[in-house]
């Protein structure tokens, strides 16, 4: 019977950590590509969009040499 507990709460205790570090990799991520500072070799698009989650307006920035997108808030 212990060895039923342990396998189920091992198994737990991974996903768990499994959750705490997606959502840290994930935060991480997004926040890199919003700011108010536009990184070197970026160039303005003329695509405007309004963030859904805070309904602010984003300016799109674009470096041709990596193909990376970044978002200045406006």
């Amino acid at each position: 019977m212990k060895w039923i507990i342990g396998f189920y709460g091992i198994q737990f205790l991974i996903l768990i950590l499994l959750i705490i570090l997606s959502w840290l990799i994930y935060d991480r991520r997004f926040k890199k590509k919003h700011g108010k500072q536009v990184p070197k070799d970026f160039v303005r698009t003329n695509e405007v969009s309004i963030d859904p989650t805070t309904g602010k307006k984003l300016i799109v920035y674009f470096n041709p040499e990596t193909g990376e997108r970044f978002y200045k808030e406006d």
